[in-house]
């Protein structure tokens, strides 16, 4: 007996069910495809937000994408789309909360390419923050810090240029907030709080636009102080750093006063200020751009444009050799000299690693002398006349450091005794009768 197959039922039947498989597999596609997806689309959707200026739009789409999302390949890239929401948006809160987003992505992710554009941009949040030279200069420091350890990190970016001319920038803020102060102080002849101020300037700042005023200024400081032998140090590094300057004469003809040698122009320092000079520099003024008087921010179109900006970060401290085989030398109070209102300093050489200056090492000195007169060089006007004798004091008579070294101890026990009698005349008042 034979069995009788129904083969075109049975070819349709297999059809049928390959037919409702595919159909299954297809419908079950979509599905795995926008799960697979949905990170990207949140974070597109959120870029798109951002280029809009929906800020809070898309730094939420952001975070659910952090959150919904934790193994996403799109993780780093929200994170750091956050801080650039914050920077975007700007103001005081905004740039506050991109500098700590952008530090956090630098956290997590220390060693993607990006994590060198997150350190760019906590400077540039800092440098956009800055004041005008005369006023606060936290923000100034803080950019200063940041652009360093960005150049100390990624030299060899393609930020760095960049970041090396805003390093040169903020530090021409930074320079000119320090020579206001020491001009101010050094017109009217107060040595001890002018000279500190220039020392660190020409150390730490050499580039900046009044670097060569600054170290005549000192120079003229330890001329007038009786520091010859330091004020030709100064002399000779304006006219071998900065040879074009128009002081470069007057301090060449001081060397020759004291009899110092004069150094040649350096050849970096002579190409640097030649192609400074070449290049076009536009300052705002006043009818082109009114609106500057209004302006918080400061006018940095006097910084340099070429030379490597100071690397060090301002916590480590200076040092500069006034002499051959010499520690550093700083300016300090020291006698007060007649007619010149108690501004008297000496030098102290102190050697690298103590803390005090050996007895004996130091020496006071009249603390009047050639000012930011018409006849001085670093106000704009002539040489000082070579006739000009430091130690002089106001009136005109010289004041012996001797003298002034016994006048000021003299009142110290003067003080200590009176102090000493006021006592003994209380205690006998309090004992009973």
């Amino acid at each position: 007996m034979h069995a009788t197959y129904n083969w075109p039922a049975a070819i349709l039947a297999v059809m049928l069910f390959a037919g409702c498989a595919a159909r299954k597999t297809t419908a079950s596609k979509p599905e795995t495809n926008e799960s697979a997806e949905a990170d990207k689309l949140l974070y597109e959707r959120a870029l798109n937000d951002l280029q809009h200026n929906r800020f809070e739009l898309s730094r939420l789409s952001m975070e659910t994408l952090i959150n919904t999302y934790p193994d996403s390949e799109y993780l780093a890239k929200a994170k750091l789309a956050i801080a650039d929401s914050y920077f975007k948006e700007g103001g005081t809160t905004g740039l506050t909360q991109a500098v700590a987003t952008y530090q956090d992505f630098i956290t997590f992710f220390p060693f993607l390419d990006e994590a060198a554009y997150a350190q760019m941009q906590i400077g540039m949040a800092h440098y956009r923050r800055m004041e005008k030279a005369d006023r606060d200069r936290t923000e100034a420091l803080e950019a200063e810090a940041a652009i360093q350890t960005f150049m100390q990190k990624y030299p060899h970016t393609e930020l760095a240029p960049r970041a090396e001319q805003r390093l040169r920038e903020v530090q021409e803020v930074l320079a000119d907030g320090d020579y206001r102060i020491a001009t101010f102080y050094y017109i009217r002849r107060i040595d001890k709080a002018a000279a500190p101020r220039l020392l660190d300037l020409v150390s730490r700042y050499p580039l900046y636009s009044q670097a060569d005023r600054a170290n005549w200024m000192l120079a003229s400081i330890y001329e007038r102080n009786e520091h010859n032998d330091v004020a030709s140090t100064y002399y000779a590094r304006l006219v071998k750093e900065y040879p074009l300057s128009p002081l470069a004469g007057a301090a060449k003809a001081k060397l020759v006063k004291f009899g110092a040698p004069v150094p040649q122009p350096d050849p970096t320092a002579l190409a640097r200020m030649q192609k400074e000079q070449e290049m076009p520099r536009e300052r705002p003024g006043f009818l082109k751009r009114p609106g500057e008087l209004l302006k918080s921010g400061p006018d940095v179109s006097a910084a340099a444009r070429v030379g490597m900006p100071n690397l060090t970060p301002q916590t480590e401290d200076a040092t500069d050799t006034l002499a051959p085989g010499a520690g550093l030398s700083v300016v300090a109070a020291g006698g007060a000299s007649k007619g010149s209102g108690g501004t008297g300093a000496y030098v102290q050489t102190v050697s690298p690693g103590t803390s005090d200056p050996p007895a004996g090492s130091s020496r006071s000195a009249a603390s009047t002398g050639p000012t930011a007169a018409p006849n001085d060089p670093s106000a704009g006007g002539q040489a000082d006349p070579v006739g000009t004798t430091a130690g002089q004091s106001a009136n005109g008579n010289a004041d012996p450091p001797s003298q002034t070294s016994q006048g000021t101890t003299q009142g110290a026990n003067q003080g200590e005794s009176s102090s000493k009698k006021k006592k003994s005349k209380k205690q006998a008042q309090l004992q009973p009768q």
